[in-house]
């Protein structure tokens, strides 16, 4: 018999916006069949702007089910694993939604990852089939020499701009040293090839299956993957748009600053708006004149970011002669919302800046501050509808008294199904129905909520994940450092970056710049060092671990 779960009071219920439910109804369906569903009732309503080139819901529709014929005919079938490693872009969503309705299960990564970071990727979610963008094509295809991988499918920027940029593209890209070309082989192929004139075969594939694997340091470690299925990220999705009943209608229009190889930019941007029929605005990389040009141009009403995207965002020279009185509704997540910068954001726009919460293990939005209504300084807002939260004795998972500060649990459809291959942490995280955040924070009497600590040890730059393990794993490895220490230090843009303290080997030598380099060689940029500093020996526990916090308390003072 199952162990029904036990109910938890919900306060912030009475908070929610006029027309935000408190429970929904969650069709059984996959993920793509919101795609679909929406290029029925708006065909021909821009789906996807890219630089001028405009895509209707019919024709992504369409192209997404060639790709995915594509996809089958390269032997994908239920289950297969399908790595994406583009910027956001045409081909992402068209692969995305292809890989989906091809049975196949998306495995998106960050294009700037090294060949080392890729390889490790590829081999523990199983990858068979690649997808890249020309200029990363050196990097994909010799990390999937190592691995599994059977084809890999390559696409320049270009492809889908409008004619005369698409003409100009590689000579613009020639000059500045970043035009690859790839000549098709065996095991590669381009794009277009996979483009089909033909429907994919049915697949039998159950809302219950995985339609995710997105990698994430989870709440401690090196990069794992949180397996997602249809109904997580349907549920997600749906949760995200019951809650802007005022905003985000068919028609309207998104900035998809925000990557969608990230859960964030996936969920909040790329599947909200197919499922509300809005036209996405598609930026490949966050340059912020690109951004304001994008704004002026085509008129978003809905803008989703990070605190460090806005804050660049107001202090550009351009924002002067930028009219962004279009843009209604935005969201704020990944890290802590400045009140300055919420405020400067809303006196600009005439829109309302709000903040949310979530993780890749819920999908990933659990809370999020009403976007009409009461709002509470510095908190996360309350949790989405049909989303429990508690605050949680971080050994015994015991619920504390309001107002007590311990770990944020939380439960709901959204959640994961666990970490691929490793039971035992996901059994660390997952507890009898709940998801263990690892985030410290308070829970107020409205049913509000705080974060009191980002996760122990994490550093977060500009909203992206660094663990402090995965940089300090690379520094070992270089031959003259003995001990090394990756922490957050203070940064006016990003929030924070890394920095290293690192003890040398006896005798040995190395400068600051040499370590940086080497990281800089095997990490992404954000993953990089900012600064390293020479210590004797580092600060260790009696049991001879090295006491990060140590390192991060004395580095405050230092700056204050």
């Amino acid at each position: 018999m199952a162990v029904q779960p036990q109910p938890v009071e919900r306060p912030w219920v009475r908070f929610y916006d006029d027309g935000v439910p408190a429970h929904l109804t969650y069709p059984d369906i996959l993920l793509h069949h919101i795609l679909e569903e929406s290029a029925r009732k708006y065909p021909r309503l821009t789906a996807l702007l890219f630089f001028g080139r405009q895509i209707t819901y019919a024709e992504l529709d369409v192209l997404a089910s060639r790709f995915a014929a594509g996809l089958q005919r390269l032997g994908v079938r239920q289950g297969t694993p399908v790595s994406i490693h583009l910027p956001n872009s045409p081909q992402f969503v068209i692969t995305y939604y292809g890989i989906l309705k091809a049975g196949g299960i998306a495995v998106p990564h960050n294009p700037l990852y090294t060949e080392r970071e890729i390889e490790h990727q590829l081999k523990d979610a199983g990858v068979e089939v690649a997808v890249t963008l020309s200029q990363f094509f050196p990097r994909v295809a010799a990390a999937a020499g190592r691995t599994g991988v059977r084809h890999v499918v390559f696409t320049g920027i270009n492809e889908y701009m409008p004619p005369h940029l698409r003409l100009l593209y590689p000579i613009k890209a020639k000059r500045e040293g970043q035009w690859v070309r790839v000549t098709p082989g065996r095991g590669v192929l381009p794009f277009s090839a996979l483009l089909a004139d033909a429907p994919p075969q049915p697949v039998a594939v159950s809302s219950d299956d995985p339609a995710l694997y997105q990698y994430t340091g989870g709440t401690t470690g090196v990069p794992k993957a949180a397996v997602l299925t249809h109904r997580t990220l349907v549920s997600n999705t749906l949760q995200a748009a019951a809650w802007f009943p005022g905003s985000g209608h068919a028609g309207e229009r998104a900035m998809a600053v925000l990557p969608f190889f990230h859960i964030y930019g996936m969920t909040s941007v790329l599947n909200f708006s197919l499922r509300l029929g809005m036209a996405i605005i598609l930026v490949p990389r966050f340059d912020p004149e690109m951004v304001l040009h994008a704004v002026h141009r085509h008129r978003p009403t809905v803008f989703h970011g990070v605190p460090t995207m806005y804050s660049t965002l107001l202090n550009h020279a351009k924002l002067a002669h930028t009219d962004m009185r279009s843009i209604q509704t935005c969201i704020s997540g990944a890290m802590g919302l400045p009140q300055e910068v919420q405020r400067r954001w809303e006196a600009v726009t005439g829109g309302r800046l709000v903040e949310g919460y979530g993780l890749t293990e819920a999908a990933p939005i659990t809370h999020c501050t009403p976007v009409a209504g009461y709002r509470k300084s510095g908190s996360i807002g309350v949790p989405f509808p049909d989303t429990d939260a508690r605050i949680a004795d971080a050994e015994t998972g015991r619920t504390l008294p309001v107002g007590e500060v311990g770990e944020l649990a939380v439960r709901g459809p959204q959640v994961m199904r666990g970490y691929l291959n490793r039971p035992e942490e996901t059994a660390g995280v997952l507890r009898d129905g709940w998801l263990f955040t690892g985030d410290i924070a308070r829970q107020d009497p409205d049913g509000f909520f705080f974060i009191v600590d980002r996760k122990k040890e994490m550093i977060n730059v500009g909203g992206l994940k660094v663990f402090p393990r995965e940089v300090e794993e690379v520094l070992y490895e270089h031959p003259a450092v003995r001990e090394a220490a990756a922490i957050p230090a203070p940064d006016p843009m990003k929030g924070e970056v890394v920095k290293a303290y690192v003890a040398l080997r006896e005798g040995a030598a190395a400068s600051p710049e040499e370590l940086i380099a080497f990281c800089r060689q095997r990490l992404a940029p954000h993953k990089v060092p900012k600064a390293v500093e020479f210590r004797d020996t580092l600060p260790k526990t009696l049991i001879g671990k090295i006491l990060r916090r140590a390192l991060v308390e004395e580095d405050r003072r230092s700056v204050t």
